[in-house]
């Protein structure tokens, strides 16, 4: 249940007081910031020249460094009334974690659980307001990108409104789920937009939702390559490697469990 004061009125995310406060927090706090802490690339910006809201930005998600990358890429134009989707018990649990959620990413919640401001993400579609969404619903483990789940392609469909394709290359391996710290190095991230989406005549939303997740990973995987960075498929390569160590570690300490339990049970006298 969120402890802030979210509103699900699409108006509070328009308001030109809140843009220009935003503009200020995005450009010349976050932007900056990222921008100095790793070095950024954008690719096919040119895309987007014909694209007016509403439309829903989608991409995959693997670091804290992604919504601040997807809002400083996209012309300001477009940027500047997004509301990103932000999930309810974790960004809106605490008041002044909502209220900065809220300032810099436009914010609204997204409930994993409960029933709480249900409704609001086809509302804010419904009123013209543009949205920033992860379809896999929550960051990557292991920089390998997960199912889509197909909220967003239903939204896309009945609301028929295009979908924008980010992929964000690099992000991971800048940021990734274990570090709790911000990059040093100065990491090199591409942040890579495709040709808008709609979906197919007669496409159902599961379908569209996978012709998503292949466009994405078609744009991370070739801009990887090109620049010799990790793909995907590494990505999920090395993550399936590890489960099987792992699995084969907690084997080998299961069975060496059960020798020392059988040699203490061999030593003990009998009676």
């Amino acid at each position: 249940m969120t402890k802030t004061p979210a509103s699900d009125n699409p108006s509070h995310y328009r308001s030109k007081i809140r843009s220009g406060v935003r503009f200020i927090a995005q450009d010349v706090l976050l932007k900056s910031t990222v921008w100095t802490l790793c070095k950024v690339e954008v690719h096919g910006r040119e895309l987007l020249d014909n694209v007016e809201a509403p439309f829903i930005v989608i991409a995959n998600h693997s670091s804290h460094f992604d919504a601040p990358l997807i809002l400083g890429a996209l012309p300001h134009r477009l940027s500047r009334h997004v509301a990103t989707g932000a999930a309810a018990d974790y960004f809106f649990d605490k008041k002044l974690k909502g209220m900065t959620t809220s300032l810099f990413f436009n914010a609204y919640p997204i409930e994993r659980r409960g029933r709480s401001h249900r409704g609001i993400t086809g509302r804010l579609l419904d009123a013209g307001v543009p949205l920033l969404i992860f379809p896999e619903g929550t960051r990557s483990r292991t920089g390998a990108m997960g199912p889509f789940k197909p909220g967003v392609a239903g939204l896309s469909i009945s609301r028929d409104v295009p979908c924008i394709p980010m992929a964000l290359v690099g992000a991971f391996t800048a940021w990734p789920y274990t570090r709790s710290t911000p990059p040093t190095n100065h990491p090199t991230i591409h942040v890579v937009i495709g040709h808008p989406m709609t979906a197919l005549p007669g496409e159902v939303a599961t379908a569209y939702a996978e012709r998503m997740r292949g466009t994405i990973a078609e744009l991370y995987n070739t801009t990887a390559r090109a620049y010799g960075m990790p793909t995907l498929d590494d990505f999920a390569r090395n993550a399936a490697i590890k489960r099987a160590e792992d699995r084969a570690a907690a084997a080998a300490a299961e069975e060496e469990g059960l020798r020392a339990m059988t040699a203490d049970q061999a030593e003990e006298p009998t009676t």
